[in-house]
């Protein structure tokens, strides 16, 4: 008789990896650490293997460590989506949802997003996470999370996308750097050697450059900035020039500066945000429904925020 692990077994593998200590793989899977440690020891007894190299100071998976954790992964996964697949045949938009965003997306549009949501599915449990794209694709190959709000071109691996709406990039200087700017700028006519760009791990320094029709272009590490905010403020002190996207824009990242921003024209003058998912998931047709009601909410904004700018 073949005696396999346990999905409990299996989490606490994945804590463990995911977190490197055992004490706050413990506290992330509600156990105690005696608990933990002895569900991962009789997981080695199991497979008659040893897995985890234990020291007083650091966690190491062994080789074979490292693949068994990464099928863990795999198994935790689909386990889940067994789950989904009952709960998306009951109510659609009406259980707990893990949607990963990007952070030049959600600061600008989350906080009028998620009221409209709210209301048109007050039964949704929203869980949110903010990071960078890589970060969120590798979360949600794992099964971390159920669906990443980003910014495309990125490569994300097996999944299914849909578009929600462009969004364009602005150009954004100090009027006492740039004399009588054209109302629409062409890409030749941005200095790239002032141009401040997030550092790498965002998408949206790809495709800045992009729009920049320079996207084989390293920036130096001197003008890297971690945030559009940060970025932003640069640019008010004339430390040089930078792209913002309009979304940011319509949510006020420059007021109370100086700043001055012009459309950027060109075949690669903006992002295009999008709903991201598994391939695999069981909960394509929910995550459809959840684009419709992004794609409507942003409209609604955006016609507010015209309104309020005539």
């Amino acid at each position: 008789m073949t005696f396999l692990p346990t999905l409990k077994q299996l989490q606490y593998l994945v804590a463990l990896h995911q977190s490197g200590h055992f004490g706050r793989a413990a506290a992330a899977t509600f156990v105690s650490q005696s608990t933990l440690s002895a569900g991962l020891r009789e997981l080695e007894t199991l497979l008659g293997v040893t897995l985890v190299e234990r020291t007083r100071r650091v966690v190491r998976f062994t080789p074979l460590g490292e693949r068994v954790v990464a099928k863990a992964y795999t198994v935790l996964r689909e386990a889940d989506e067994l789950a989904e697949l009952a709960h998306s045949a009951s109510k659609p938009l009406g259980g707990e949802l893990r949607l990963g965003v990007i952070p030049t997306i959600a600061p600008f549009l989350l906080p009028r997003l998620l009221p409209r949501l709210r209301e048109s599915y007050p039964d949704l449990k929203l869980f949110l996470r903010e990071e960078p794209s890589g970060a969120a694709c590798e979360a949600l190959a794992r099964g971390q999370l159920d669906c990443v709000l980003l910014a495309l071109p990125w490569g994300c691996g097996d999944v299914a996308t849909k578009r929600l709406f462009d969004d364009p990039f602005y150009l954004a200087f100090h009027p006492a750097d740039y004399t009588d700017p054209p109302l629409r700028v062409p890409p030749e006519a941005i200095d790239t050697a002032r141009l401040l760009l997030l550092e790498d791990g965002h998408c949206l320094k790809d495709h800045a450059l992009a729009a920049c029709g320079r996207p084989d272009l390293r920036a130096d590490a001197a003008i890297l900035g971690t945030s559009l905010h940060t970025l932003v403020q640069m640019v008010a002190n004339r430390l040089g020039l930078t792209l913002v996207p309009k979304m940011a824009i319509d949510a006020g990242i420059l007021l109370n500066t100086p700043v001055i921003a012009r459309p950027v024209k060109g075949e690669h003058a903006s992002r295009e945000i999008a709903l991201a998912w598994r391939s695999s998931s069981p909960r394509a047709d929910e995550f459809a429904l959840l684009a419709d009601a992004l794609v409507a909410a942003a409209t609604d904004i955006r016609s507010a925020v015209q309104v309020a700018s005539d």
